[in-house]
């Protein structure tokens, strides 16, 4: 009976002590005040707000108060900038050593006392804020308060940013690129105030203090000019949703220590604006107007007056012809002297930050003349194009950089489109890391501008399928983290890096750090696939091409055909061979020199294995989220069907090019095996896409050409372009059969047959290739070697003199719609006119121009080789405008002529022009 009484005892209490235990456990583990001043800034404000949410849900009790004095029991913690009273106090009572923080802006130190009262100091008030916002991520790890806490930092890059477009996949109806006033109709998530506090949230918790927000002419949607009312392209109803929505975003940011920075186009000017006066909204070769600058420079004053803590990132390349005195004097005389207006009008001194992007600009000369005008100025260039391909940057694109880092300004990097990796994911925080090293040690930059991962021109979605539609902030905030992360420190140690990145994944997943690790293995073996795959194949770093869509053999085997960037080669990777001149050195028996094309096929294969078999040994730990690993899961075998298909496809080519030298048969019938191969693959990305993307690329326009144009939101999915490759291998099949049985047999386009036009700002005899006459009216130069298919043609003999001094127009009338040929130089230099060129002049497609039809067509003794272009208009009265710099206007053709792309190679005895037959 005792024994059993004694048990009954140690039973209940045992009961008691384990229900004690579970009260004290629910219980506040102590209870902190957080003081600030009593006129502290919004910013430190937020910081102890988010600082006091972390220790609530870690389970203390928390107040906040704004006072000067200290309280004197309890727990403190005090939170200020270096200097504030209420700081110096603080530091005096709790008996705490004096710190000396770098003297760099957003610095912060956090230290405890031995009653374990904390001091948080920030070198200004942002400072302040990202100390809370540390020590409230250490609360958030470990569940509590850190004991003997003692730590300072800072930031190693001045400006963090992200960006978001104003802008749509497609154009407005009756509007040009970029023209997208701000309305409720075309970007509704602008007025959803509870997505800019997310997406807020996120960017001070990733430590950005900058965004860009992308429009080509926003003032006509926020500001109301007193000299030009009618410039407004929105209603009233809708202009006063704007100035609120404006009023509410840039306030929200400045509590959390971002900058909003309004980007804008230039020369661009609002719609009512250039219908009133009779203008087009925009023109790249118009001289600046004293009525558009008088405009531009009154609505940049009115803005700055109306939004004081808003910055200007000013783009005068695309809407303006390129380099010269017009961008000085734009940048110099309109936008610098409107910014100090609206300073004036308030009567204010600090100068909001502006950047000049150093796009379609010669922004090292502009940035001479405007520094001793203007202080707060950036400038920003692309890091790797509109893509992303390399943490070895080098050549010409470096230089740049480094001369734009040195001129006494903060030089920005821009992570701009990635246009070869949408829509997949992308995470590879060993990638970005090395990118951020690369800023740093090889840019000499100090600055991040990010674009979204995916899906820029689509905004706030992403393109996946899903019953509801993903945010990208909430797929990709990897992509925002890492990128953050280092851009506040990158030098960090990578194993720890792998830790703390697999820790973040597994958060995300519930799967245990070893999954996590797997899934991070994943991110990083795939996140070499397609910057390899653009830098060693690709024909441009631009948005005109969607590298996940693929590419046609005319394509890899002859790049220069559809305008080679060469910038993707001699810049933004590491040295290596192109596929021609790996085939060349192949069939000569030349060594190889850096990553070829081989190199690169067997990698990614290599890597596109290894992310697959990464991701299903994390498939047995996912416990959250399981949705969202099904699609990163898929991703992944999206990933390596891509490498399959370019290394097949690009193996096919380089038998092609060895055909080129060997003329063996042999070496095309190789190619088919892995023609057939790549279709395969391709087959493979078809049906993974099929039910998980609504599409490859977000920007559906006349812009994006490669591997095949996308106007009027078309040719976007893999479904639509399984065809065509099947087309394609099923001609080359034939082509070679043909070839096999008959011989050789160049296909010989018929001559194309000129249109009845009527010249009405050119006067003089026309002149004929053929008869040998003088292609220019100044000079002596006629055609030694050109076309056959241009024997009939009439052309326009213009003076080069006066093309490259004043540049070409040609007005003329016409019956019928009809097509201009125009003849390009192919060389880089000032005295020749450059071909429309996407990456630089979003304006380069408006009249079809854009593609190279004919390539190296015409041969001039003394001049380079002549590419065609064609300029489509409509019936009627037309005017052809050309910028500066000798071309020729080969003439007129019906505009419903189908004039063929090739490369005559005239050069090469049609060499090319053969080998473009093979698929066609």
């Amino acid at each position: 009976m005792i024994m059993k009484n004694l048990i009954k005892t140690l039973i209940l209490s045992y009961t008691l002590l384990f229900a004690l235990s579970s009260i004290a456990g629910n219980l506040p583990k102590n209870k902190i005040t957080i003081v600030i001043a009593t006129r502290a800034h919004a910013r430190v404000v937020f910081g102890a707000h988010q600082l006091a949410g972390a220790l609530t849900s870690a389970g203390y009790a928390v107040s906040t108060t704004q006072q000067g004095v200290l309280p004197k029991t309890g727990q403190v913690i005090v939170v200020g900038k270096v200097g504030d009273a209420l700081i110096i106090k603080a530091t005096s009572a709790y008996q705490l050593p004096l710190k000396k923080l770098p003297d760099t802006k957003e610095g912060f130190s956090i230290s405890s006392s031995k009653q374990q009262n904390i001091v948080i100091s920030g070198i200004d008030n942002s400072g302040a804020l990202y100390g809370c916002m540390e020590l409230a991520d250490q609360i958030k790890a470990k569940g509590k308060l850190p004991e003997n806490i003692s730590m300072t930092d800072r930031p190693e890059m001045v400006l963090r940013g992200a960006c978001i477009g104003l802008q749509k996949t497609t154009y407005l109806p009756g509007r040009g690129v970029y023209e997208y006033p701000y309305t409720p109709e075309t970007f509704p998530w602008f007025y959803d105030k509870a997505l800019w506090i997310k997406y807020l949230d996120q960017m001070v918790e990733n430590r950005m203090n900058s965004l860009y927000l992308w429009n080509g002419h926003p003032f006509a949607s926020l500001v109301r000019l007193k000299d030009y009312p009618y410039a407004v392209e929105v209603d009233d109803a809708t202009f006063k949703k704007n100035e609120e929505v404006f009023k509410f975003l840039t306030e929200e940011a400045n509590k959390r220590g971002i900058w909003v920075i309004q980007m804008f186009y230039n020369i661009l000017v609002s719609k009512p604006f250039a219908e009133h006066n009779h203008i087009k909204t925009q023109d790249r070769n118009r001289p600046i107007i004293p009525m558009i600058a008088d405009y531009t420079r009154k609505s940049i004053a009115a803005f700055v007056e109306k939004y004081p803590n808003v910055g200007l990132m000013v783009c005068l390349g695309e809407a303006m012809e390129g380099e010269g005195q017009d961008d000085i004097d734009w940048f110099t005389k309109t936008i610098i002297p409107g910014v100090k207006d609206g300073l004036k009008a308030l009567g204010k001194t600090d100068e909001p930050p502006i950047v000049l992007r150093a796009h379609d600009t010669d922004a090292p000369t502009v940035m001479k003349y405007a520094l001793p005008l203007y202080k707060n100025l950036y400038t920003e260039a692309k890091y790797n194009g509109e893509a992303l391909t390399t943490y070895t940057p080098r050549g010409p694109w470096a230089e740049l950089h480094r001369t734009l880092s040195h001129l006494g300004s903060v030089q920005i990097e821009n992570i701009h489109i990635m246009a070869n990796l949408e829509p997949f994911r992308y995470a590879s925080s060993d990638f970005i890391q090395k990118c951020v090293l690369a800023m740093h040690n090889t840019y000499e930059s100090n600055g991040l501008h990010l674009y979204p991962e995916s899906s820029y021109w689509d905004w706030p979605y992403t393109a996946d399928k899903a019953d509801t539609r993903l945010l990208q902030i909430d797929r990709d905030w990897l992509w925002y983290k890492e990128w953050s992360r280092y851009a506040w420190n990158c030098h960090r140690d990578s194993i720890q890096e792998n830790k703390y990145w697999s820790g973040q994944i597994a958060n995300q997943f519930g799967c245990g750090q070893k999954y996590g690790s797997d899934i991070l293995e994943a991110y990083n073996q795939s996140g070499e696939i397609e910057p390899k795959l653009l830098r060693r194949y690709g024909i441009t770093d631009g948005n005109r091409q969607t590298l996940t869509l693929g590419m046609f053999m005319s394509q890899l085997i002859n790049p220069e055909r559809y305008g080679l960037f060469t910038l993707l080669y001699n810049s933004e990777g590491p040295e290596g061979e192109m596929i021609g001149e790996y085939a060349e050195k192949e069939w000569k028996h030349q060594p190889h020199i850096g990553e070829t094309p081989v190199a690169v096929l067997n990698d990614i294969v290599i890597r596109g294995k290894k992310a697959i078999a990464a991701v299903e040994n994390a498939a047995p730990g996912i416990k959250t989220n399981k949705a969202e690993f099904e699609r990163v899961k898929n991703d992944m075998y999206c990933y390596n069907a891509l490498a399959n298909f370019y290394a097949a496809k690009v193996q096919a080519a380089l038998q092609v090019l060895k055909y080129k030298y060997s003329k063996n048969i042999a070496d095309l019938e190789a190619a088919i095996p892995y023609l057939e191969s790549s279709v395969s693959y391709y087959k493979q990305l078809a049906a993974l896409t099929k039910d998980t993307y609504l599409y490859a690329n977000s920007m559906q326009t006349q812009q994006r050409k490669i591997p095949i144009g996308g106007n009027d939101g078309k040719n976007k999915t893999w479904a639509e372009l399984l065809p065509m490759y099947q087309q394609e291998l099923d001609k080359f099949k034939s082509n070679v059969a043909l070839l096999k049985q008959n011989g050789p047999e160049a296909k010989m386009a018929a001559p194309l047959k000129p249109a009845e036009v009527e010249l009405l700002s050119q006067t003089g005899d026309y002149y004929n290739l053929g008869a040998q006459q003088s292609v220019f009216t100044d000079t002596t130069a006629t055609a030694t070697v050109f076309d056959p298919v241009l024997k009939q043609l009439k052309g326009i003999p213009l003076s080069k003199a006066a093309q490259v001094k004043e540049g070409t127009t040609l007005k003329f009338t016409s019956k019928q719609p009809v097509k201009v040929i125009v003849g390009f130089f192919n060389a880089k230099d000032k005295q020749y006119l450059p071909e429309p060129q996407l990456e630089t002049d979003a304006s380069a497609n408006d009249y079809g121009q854009a593609e190279i039809k004919i390539a190296n067509a015409v041969f001039i003794t003394g001049l380079p080789s002549v590419n065609l272009h064609t300029y489509t208009f409509p019936a009627g009265t037309n005017t052809l405008t050309l910028g500066k710099g000798a071309c020729l206007v080969l003439g007129f053709v019906d505009g419903n002529t189908a004039v063929p792309v090739y490369d005559a190679g005239m050069n090469k005895g049609g060499a090319n022009r053969f080998l473009d037959a093979l698929f066609n």
